[in-house]
């Protein structure tokens, strides 16, 4: 009895180390480093492009996550990476200055930046911890043209533990598509929208702790969206692509420039599917306006493609630097896709060869030849007969 209990309790362990592996591995691959980053006095808003050895980003649109200033270390900043993204670039001024790629090991890294490149080192050159990492999401605001110098003010309702240290709050900085941005603490429920050093604002909003686009009007009102209004008004369209024959499993990457906000997280895309009268294809979202082909696992790739927004679109992909971009779909000729060298066939040389035409008499004997031929092997089928059933009689 003792046995089968025990049998019994290593069975039940045996499973619980089954499911329970795949936990302790996903908390592994979910584990942070602090990346503690000093850089030129005239690198302003610094920002950190990391990924994997894979191509999987731990950002969705370049340049990457903002850094946060040290407040216990003058010039320097930092920010907390997934410990799988190893690969990353420092830039800053909206990601017009940039360092090279440079590799990490997956644990804390301090980084110095000067004219002459960027050293790594893994012993602290900073005072103090670093600040804590605290996860956030993004508030995306547009304001009337009168509300100058927009602000968040952000808390946790009903406690009132607020985000900011003091009215009005943190700075929302202007992107290039009319949106001001800003990041507020994840634990965040109310929010605030406000302008002109404090003095107009919105009513309080309440929110759920994800990216959201508020709207606001000149007297204060606003609308809010967990979807990026400007994108959720254009419809999806299709790409369909002529790759060359080599690129094998064509995929698809796309994104909107110059905001760098991509359709795909993982290079090298999508796979495109088969379509009709040969065309590969592929539905994405209509705010796109620029687009990669590539095969081969993406070894092999064009450049930017360029390409207008809301429109289906059809580009013949000739080579890496060779593509035309159609808003209407083309005729494309099979001679026109892959040239032919055209095969010559040498007729072969017939030899005159004398032909000796057959007289009537020839004929005759011929067909007289046949028939006593065959009348022999009647007669030797009939003798093999009569001795083998002598044989058996005999018997």
């Amino acid at each position: 009895m003792k046995k089968i209990v025990r049998r019994i309790s290593l069975a039940i362990l045996t499973v619980m180390m089954v499911v329970l592996t795949p936990q302790a591995v996903s908390a592994v691959e979910e584990t942070r480093v602090a990346i503690n980053v000093q850089v030129p006095e005239d690198w302003t808003n610094p920002c950190v492009w990391a990924w994997d050895t894979d191509g999987n980003n731990a950002f969705s649109a370049w340049p990457g996550g903002e850094m946060e200033a040290n407040p216990s270390n003058d010039g320097w900043y930092y920010i907390w990476l997934p410990s799988w993204a190893t690969h990353v670039i420092v830039n800053a001024n909206e990601g017009s200055v940039q360092t090279d790629e440079l590799i990490l090991d997956g644990t804390n890294a301090w980084i110095t930046i000067t004219a002459d490149g960027a050293e790594i080192s893994y012993d602290a050159m900073t005072e103090g911890e670093t600040p804590a990492y605290v996860e956030k999401f993004t508030i995306y605001a547009k304001v009337d043209e009168t509300w100058e110098n927009p602000s968040l003010w952000a808390w946790l309702a009903p406690d009132g533990t607020n985000a900011f240290e003091s009215w009005p709050g943190a700075v929302i900085k202007a992107g290039e598509t009319g949106w001001y941005s800003v990041k507020a603490p994840i634990w965040v429920n109310s929010i605030i929208i406000n302008a002109n050093e404090g003095t107009v604002q919105t009513a309080d909003i309440t929110i759920d702790p994800a990216d959201v686009w508020v709207t606001v009007q000149a007297d204060g009102t606003f609308d809010f969206s967990y979807t990026d209004p400007d994108q959720a008004a254009v419809p999806n369209i299709t790409v369909s692509i002529m790759a060359p024959a080599d690129w094998a499993t064509p995929n698809l990457w796309a994104w909107s420039a110059p905001d760098g906000t991509n359709v795909y997280t993982t290079w090298p895309g999508e796979p495109l599917a088969e379509g009709e009268n040969g065309w590969l294809t592929k539905e994405i979202p209509g705010w796109v306006n620029s687009i990669i082909v590539n095969g081969n696992e993406g070894t092999v790739q064009t450049t930017d493609i360029a390409i207008d927004t809301g429109v289906n679109t059809w580009i013949v992909v000739t080579g890496p630097d060779a593509f035309e971009v159609y808003y209407e779909e083309p005729v494309i000729e099979a001679s026109a896709e892959v040239e032919e060298t055209p095969v010559v066939v040498e007729e072969p040389v017939q030899e005159e060869v004398e032909v000796m035409e057959e007289t009537p008499e020839s004929s005759s004997s011929n067909l007289l030849l046949y028939i006593v031929g065959g009348v022999i092997v009647v007669a030797l089928i009939a003798v093999a007969v009569v001795v083998i059933n002598k044989k058996r009689n005999n018997k």
